[in-house]
């Protein structure tokens, strides 16, 4: 399998690259020391080596190996769990929540008459591995035993430049996996490199490929991007290369229609929200409404006499306006995401009425959702600061009420659990 001219690897030894190995999580240490002390290779691979030679604090530590998934569970036993079957992986576990993901080298070399990867769990070397990734940027070994950076694509160099390239021909490698067409332009807001030419003419001929995707796949990077504080530009990229159009075509429709931007507007109030935050990143469902207030507000401005539109109407029209979004996009958004997103947005409407209408807000304050819709109301103050004194008013109710009978429920970014199978 030849996806590139030449596979002979550059080394970086220590003092030759800026990679500070103290930023490496312990865990992922921890990890590739056990690897080599049983006598195979390991390395930090992809985003994790990327982000650290950017200077960027990585969220993930993934490592890959010559060791097989067998091999892996067998070496940690009750820490690992394999998961996957077209993909198959090792899930080292550190407490309730946390993991490092270990794969194993995969040569990529079992291809069809087209040229696409029909058999994925084919073991075979690092060089083999690297040049079945999808940029330079992400095809980066680092072993931190000795200090060095492995290079075998120029992903060091691209880094450097801050261009984003391809590993081997990009219609093929699109054509193989579409969702890499989506990953380019993530890469490209996150960052701001430039794409090389080469790929940027395979992102054009290649577009409509991208129906092909998994829809669970384009959903989560769909996720990845409202949670990452560059969703904002991510987005026009999106609605420029014309994916909005194939994927969300409401958001789209809107965007074109709407000459002030405000979807962006909340979408950059959104970031802001994101990298301002302390803690968590916030629930889903408020990022989520930053895409579908903007419509539901064009939808109730353009009704026939704002001024006599009853609080039902308004939650009606919201209904409507999420239906739409929900029911032409490509992929499935969680029907509990729809119903906070419907809640949050039509609770505005009291926070802000269109109207002086009286209602019992002690009730309002006793949802299980409130705390999420004064979340949203908190944004909408980095847009408009005519509302902040709104906003402080309903802080103040909310710190004044007694939590205590307040229902507890999961958020939209928690998954049920499953239920096991009687056997």
């Amino acid at each position: 399998m030849e996806f590139f001219t030449s596979v002979k690897p550059t080394f970086y030894k220590s003092g030759e690259h800026h990679i500070d190995s103290s930023r490496i999580d312990s865990d992922a240490l921890y990890v590739l020391n056990v690897l080599h002390n049983a006598g195979h290779t390991a390395y930090l691979v992809g985003g994790g080596v990327r982000d650290l030679l950017s200077g960027i604090k990585p969220k993930d530590f993934d490592i890959s190996t010559s060791a097989t998934p067998q091999e892996i569970k067998d070496i940690f036993r009750r820490k690992c769990l394999l998961i996957g079957r077209r993909f198959r992986l090792a899930h080292i576990r550190f407490g309730a929540s946390k993991f490092i993901e270990v794969a194993t080298f995969r040569s990529g070399s079992h291809l069809g008459p087209d040229k696409l990867i029909v058999r994925d769990n084919e073991w075979g070397t690092e060089e083999e591995d690297v040049l079945r990734r999808d940029f330079t940027i992400n095809g980066l070994f680092y072993d931190p035993h000795d200090d060095t950076l492995i290079d075998y694509v120029g992903g060091c160099e691209d880094i450097t430049k801050k261009v984003l390239r391809s590993i081997g021909d990009p219609v093929i490698r699109f054509k193989q996996d579409p969702v890499r067409m989506i990953r380019l332009l993530k890469f490209q807001s996150r960052f701001g490199y430039a794409i090389d030419a080469e790929a940027s003419e395979a992102l054009e001929c290649c577009r409509d490929e991208i129906t092909k995707s998994s829809q669970a796949r384009l959903l989560e990077e769909f996720y990845k991007m409202l949670e990452s504080g560059s969703s904002a530009s991510f987005f026009r990229l999106m609605f420029d290369a014309g994916f909005l159009d194939i994927l969300l075509p409401a958001i789209a429709k809107n965007i074109r229609s709407d000459a002030s931007g405000s979807l962006f507007s909340y979408l950059e109030a959104a970031d802001a929200l994101v990298t301002q935050s302390q803690g968590p990143c916030p629930d889903r469902a408020i990022l989520a409404s930053c895409i579908f207030f903007p419509l539901v507000n064009t939808a109730i401005s353009s009704s026939s006499d704002v001024s006599t539109l009853s609080f039902g109407d308004i939650m009606e029209i919201t209904r409507d306006v999420i239906g739409n979004v929900s029911a032409t996009s490509f992929f499935n958004f969680p029907r509990r995401l729809l119903h906070m997103a419907s809640f949050i947005i039509h609770t505005q409407y009291r926070f802000t009425p269109i109207s002086d209408v009286h209602f019992r807000y002690s009730r309002l304050l006793r949802h299980e959702e409130f705390h999420l819709a004064l979340v949203f109301l908190k944004l909408r103050t980095l847009i408009d600061g005519d509302i902040i004194k709104a906003y402080s008013l309903w802080q103040r109710r909310w710190d004044n009420t007694d939590k205590s009978h307040i229902p507890v429920k999961k958020t939209s970014t928690q998954r049920p659990r499953r239920r096991r199978r009687p056997r």
